[in-house]
């Protein structure tokens, strides 16, 4: 029997056996045994060389026509087993669309983030603008910028952590202040903003103190800006966040960058005003400082004192959310223990 012979009968007797395979793994077992390197029709093309000139272009023709043959034969059985178990598969393992999923659980921001938000919010309402700044600063605009030379006392009440002898992680967010000052166009309209963020002071890491913390400033200046205008807008903030029945006031304290200071209490949203262990029984509780910003302050960013004045405020939302939860250790915050944060869901 010649080569080609045995080729063309090597051809029907596979095409017969794919047809009849019942299994992808006997296909392959096919497959392997008839083109692979050991092959019947992988011999026959090494051993071309052995047949004549005459010989050779028929049986490699034949060899090769063959072989894409069987290849596209094993291709269309492969699909048509791998349908079948598929269907098979289907048949046997049921999927019940029905049955609820697994649902993922969800966090949720911060509670002092939410805090924090829903006192921008109530500035905002009011036409102010969040202005956020650098955590490093210069010694510059974190303490002289602020009335704070070198050599001024107050400065130990904010002892920070310094990178360099010029720079240092800000002890407030006043920077923020004193910088957005400078840029600010008055021709254009008042200056009214808040400046929330992260401060860093080396306090004692206590129930009721720590290294970090957040802090919110507010600053408007304009022609003609009084101490009623600072008491107007602190009555506000304080009624939308702890109740429309509270009253504010104002205590006589000192700052560096504000003159007149004023301590800042509000009644208590506890008892009313009657005295209990939140209010330390004064039926006041202690929520920011604020004033009159200095006037040295106002030349310091190139504003005339004469012409313009203002008024700062600054306040902890740390100490807020503490007042309004009843938090008695401002650690539960930053050690993200799950059991406390999931207490503080975001309000829709």
């Amino acid at each position: 029997m010649t080569l080609q012979a045995q080729l063309e009968a090597l051809r029907d007797n596979t095409l017969k056996e794919i047809a009849q395979v019942a299994t992808l793994k006997e296909l392959n077992q096919i497959r392997v045994e008839t083109l692979g390197k050991k092959g019947p029709i992988t011999e026959v093309l090494r051993g071309m060389k052995n047949l004549s000139p005459e010989e050779r272009p028929v049986v490699g023709g034949c060899a090769n026509e063959i072989r894409d043959l069987l290849t596209e034969a094993i291709e269309a059985r492969k699909v048509v087993l791998e349908n079948e178990a598929l269907n098979a598969a289907l048949k046997e393992e049921s999927l019940d669309v029905t049955l609820p999923g697994k649902q993922m659980p969800q966090g949720t921001r911060h509670i002092l983030t939410q805090v924090m938000e829903e006192i921008e919010d109530i500035f905002l309402g009011m036409g102010y603008q969040v202005v956020e700044g650098y955590e490093v600063e210069s010694d510059h605009y974190n303490f002289e910028r602020m009335n704070l030379p070198k050599d001024h006392p107050a400065r130990d009440m904010q002892d920070t952590f310094y990178i360099s002898d010029e720079m240092l992680i800000r002890t407030h967010t006043s920077p923020v202040q004193a910088r957005t000052m400078e840029k600010h166009d008055f021709s254009k309209g008042a200056l009214r903003m808040i400046s929330p963020g992260k401060v860093f002071r080396r306090d004692t890491d206590d129930a009721t103190h720590s290294h970090q913390f957040h802090q919110i400033e507010g600053l408007v200046v304009d022609k003609n800006v009084t101490m009623g205008d600072l008491k107007g807008t602190l009555e506000v903030m304080m009624k939308k966040m702890f109740g429309e029945d509270r009253k504010i006031r104002l205590r006589p304290s000192y700052f560096p960058f504000t003159e007149p200071s004023v301590e800042v209490d509000v009644s208590c949203f506890k008892c009313g005003g009657a005295g209990c262990n939140v209010c330390k029984h004064t039926g006041w509780i202690e929520i920011l400082g604020a004033g009159m910003v200095h006037p040295d302050v106002l030349q310091m960013s190139g504003i005339d004192p004469t012409e313009y004045s203002g008024f700062a405020f600054g306040l902890g939302p740390d100490r807020v959310a503490m007042l309004r939860y009843g938090v008695n250790d401002i650690r539960n915050f930053y050690q993200n223990d799950l059991r406390f944060l999931n207490q503080f869901k975001v309000k829709e």
